[in-house]
């Protein structure tokens, strides 16, 4: 099996930010991310679209070949970031309820602990909804530790210790390598790690679950998003961005805000039937040549006006960056700067059926915020798509 080289605490520092924190003091330490787990309706057609699209890599296999009557589901990785694609098999599968409701979308943002059990005594006290109990799982290859909390709508977070284990994702799973051949010259990765997972929550929930982050997780405040920084002329919302303490898993949470049109977040909260991951921002050292790539393999992305790149005020806020504004202006990349650096940013569009789900590159310099000066020209380009749609 070709093993994918991982990236360093160094190359993570620069590329999601990371900072120096004592898990020792914290009680309920997270390490990380461990995958995203998600639930579509073919699951065969989704891993070889995200090979094919996004560059991923295809490492391990369950399915009716190895057992598992239920389900099958792809282990698949690029750098530091796992994804796990579920699809029904037996028509009395209980995804197919899930999918049912929700379309394609991530139903477990697993998190890495390194004690399962001291998390969520922690949770429970602290008033959380444990799901699954701590419990172990073994084979050959070792024993992994898991447990479940429950968060917004049907998502949870499992906590997962893999320290004693060394097989290819969990027991019930076997090795299974990428088939598809990459175009030539395509780069070895198209992206390194997760910056951050995006959940959106009905209105007037925000704080709950700000507070929830909080109370049970020991996350804290990294940065708020209210009024005129995050609305256009004809829709709002409000944001808050929570953080464990090596800001390794950073969870920007949205709610709707009172305006004259139905925002982005109202239109998610109908179509995915409730609140859920909107969209999982992608960390990558060569934004352009992702990019380029992705467009390639007809990956859309959302565009942005021309008056946005020869806005004066722009230019001399963002100053120099590492290429000319008309490279990034070809390719709808967005910039943004603050006082640690700044940022490359650029959006898909709804990656399903539903306009629920999407995806965000992302390429920090230094910059440790989410591109608040790109906010209004992101939300009208949001717009005029749900305008397409007939959903603003």
């Amino acid at each position: 099996m070709t093993i994918e080289q991982l990236p360093t605490q160094g190359e993570l520092r620069k590329l999601v930010g990371l900072v120096d924190h004592d898990d020792s003091v914290d009680p309920f330490p997270v390490l990380g991310w461990d995958a995203l787990i998600w639930v579509v309706g073919n699951a065969t057609q989704t891993a070889h679209f995200l090979q094919s699209a996004f560059g991923m890599r295809l490492e391990a296999y369950s399915g009716p070949e190895t057992g598992n009557r239920d389900h099958k589901s792809f282990v698949l990785r690029s750098g530091a970031a796992r994804f796990v694609i579920k699809g029904a098999v037996d028509p009395d599968s209980p995804l197919i309820s899930h999918h049912d409701r929700h379309g394609d979308g991530i139903v477990d943002i697993a998190l890495e602990v390194p004690d399962v059990d001291r998390c969520v005594a922690w949770a429970r006290e602290h008033g959380a909804r444990v799901e699954v109990e701590p419990h172990d799982e073994t084979d050959e290859f070792g024993t992994v530790r898991s447990a479940a909390l429950g968060i917004y709508g049907d998502t949870r977070h499992t906590l997962v210790d893999r320290s004693r284990y060394d097989g290819p994702y969990l027991p019930g799973y076997i090795v299974r390598e990428s088939v598809l051949q990459p175009r030539p010259g395509r780069p070895k990765r198209l992206f390194q790690a997760i910056d951050h997972v995006v959940g959106n929550v009905e209105l007037g929930r925000m704080d709950e679950w700000v507070e929830f982050y909080r109370r049970v997780m020991g996350f804290t405040n990294m940065a708020e998003f209210v009024g005129d920084d995050i609305a256009t002329d004809y829709s709002a919302l409000m944001s808050k961005v929570v953080a464990n303490g090596n800001h390794r898993v950073k969870f920007p949470l949205n709610e709707p805000a009172v305006a004259k049109k139905r925002s982005q977040i109202d239109e998610y909260l109908d179509f995915y039937r409730g609140p859920g991951v909107q969209h999982i921002a992608l960390a990558t050292n060569d934004i352009l040549a992702t990019v380029d790539a992705m467009r390639l393999e007809g990956v859309e992305f959302l565009t942005a006006p021309d008056a946005y790149y020869e806005d004066p005020e722009l230019r001399e806020r963002i100053g120099h960056v590492r290429v000319p504004v008309e490279e990034l202006q070809s390719r709808a990349i967005l910039v943004d700067r603050d006082e640690d650096g700044y940022l490359l940013q650029i959006f898909t569009k709804p990656i399903g059926d539903r306009p629920t789900v999407f995806f965000e590159l992302i390429e920090r310099h230094g910059s440790l915020g989410f591109g608040k000066g790109n906010f209004k020209a992101l939300f009208e380009a949001i717009e005029r798509e749900q305008e397409a749609r007939g959903n603003l």
